[in-house]
């Protein structure tokens, strides 16, 4: 049967396995730290897939930024990797197929798939981690965009000025709904050494927390409303490090209430940390069918 290398490259650490058709995993689960430059990472991404070539339909790889149409290359600004990642010759890396994609429309591709948003036409996966990424189907597909970069989270939600996202945006809704947002509510609420872990341990016994993750929650509710007038969607599933603590039923009524469009589903995403691979094994293989 054949068989996909598929990685997903992040700021800390790239994880690599073996795909099937199936969609099953059919190696263990590699990860090892992201190498501090980008020659660094192509060097390492080069002499792992050599390891498997013989034995591969190709490569496929989920990582940050936007990327074109045709799944070669990435067409903006990566923050969280090295200066040059972007300009990589991925295509280079492999005398066989090479596909990249986003590592939240990857992971968004799953859910729609094989996980939370199985048997909808139209639904959402937002990946709350250190930013805030989006992987949108629209009738069945996932929305690309013109240029490959549709489903960036960078809106503004308030006028304030208090906060500037790593976009340059002020009060982006990605500054208010992150990971690293509810860090900064940490330190304002909790003090200059809390993070986010301190309010999720303590939000059902200091007052504090509470209020902070409650005003974290109301922005991501701001976003989840902004969707589901946009978008009309039938779900939206919420993955990455912090939606197993979100109320979704608190949420879910909340924004089905302000709403102008019909109701959505709010549900936590079925796969994790392994969503993006799974997710660009699948649009590999899909890819490589439809030119055979």
């Amino acid at each position: 049967m054949a068989k996909v290398l598929a990685f997903d490259i992040g700021g800390t650490k790239i994880a690599y396995a073996l795909i099937n058709e199936q969609c099953d995993f059919v190696s263990e689960i590699i990860k090892v730290a992201t190498p501090k430059t980008a020659q660094g990472i192509y060097d390492t991404l080069k002499e792992t897939i050599a390891k498997y070539e013989g034995e591969i339909l190709g490569t496929a790889i989920a990582t940050a930024g936007a990327i074109d149409k045709e799944g070669k290359k990435i067409t903006s600004h990566v923050g969280n990797l090295p200066s040059g990642y972007n300009a990589l010759d991925f295509m280079s890396l492999s005398n066989k197929p090479v596909l990249l994609e986003n590592d939240a429309n990857s992971a968004g591709w799953a859910e729609f798939v094989l996980g939370s948003a199985k048997g909808c036409q139209n639904a959402i996966t937002l990946t709350i981690g250190t930013g805030v990424g989006s992987g949108i189907i629209v009738e069945g597909k996932l929305l690309k965009g013109k240029s490959g970069a549709a489903g960036e989270m960078h809106f503004p939600i308030d006028s304030c000025k208090k906060r500037k996202c790593t976009c340059g945006i002020d009060d982006c809704f990605e500054i208010y709904a992150s990971g690293t947002a509810l860090n900064l509510y940490a330190k304002e609420y909790l003090g200059e050494n809390a993070t986010s872990y301190d309010i999720i341990e303590q939000k059902s016994t200091n007052s504090k927390a509470k209020q902070a993750f409650d005003i974290w929650q109301s922005k991501l509710l701001q976003g989840l409303i902004m969707l589901g007038n946009i978008f009309d969607p039938e779900m939206i599933v919420l993955s990455g490090s912090l939606s197993k603590f979100i109320e979704y039923e608190k949420l879910n009524k909340c924004a089905n209430e302000q709403i102008l469009t019909q109701p959505f589903v709010l549900r936590e995403a079925k796969f994790e940390n392994n969503a993006g691979m799974l997710g660009v094994a699948m649009l590999f293989f899909a890819k490589v069918s439809l030119k055979a």
